[in-house]
């Protein structure tokens, strides 16, 4: 599913125009970017949790020659699935 199928998706179900569905999913989407980035977790209940983590630098390897380099410490973006979107994706039997 990619952003045009999910904002139909969401007028669909929240019974607004497409529009109307864009912006509100663009501005929340952004929202949760812009708290993310200046090192805030947004945490959605039942759903999961966004936030940055630290990776540590480490030793690579240049896939083209095998020489080894550097790879730099860095901040990435990560989310955490919660408990009823993992339910949800993988029910329990």
């Amino acid at each position: 599913m990619n952003k045009g199928e999910l904002v139909d998706k969401v007028a669909e179900k929240a019974h607004v125009t497409k529009k109307q569905a864009d912006a509100v999913l663009t501005a929340a989407l952004e929202a949760i970017v812009d708290a993310v980035s200046t090192g805030d977790k947004v945490t959605l209940v039942g759903f999961g949790s966004f936030e940055s983590r630290e990776r540590k630098a480490r030793e690579g390897r240049n896939p083209k020659t095998g020489e080894k380099m550097e790879i730099p410490a860095t901040k990435v973006p990560a989310f955490s699935a919660g408990k009823l979107f993992k339910e949800k994706v993988s029910p329990e039997k």
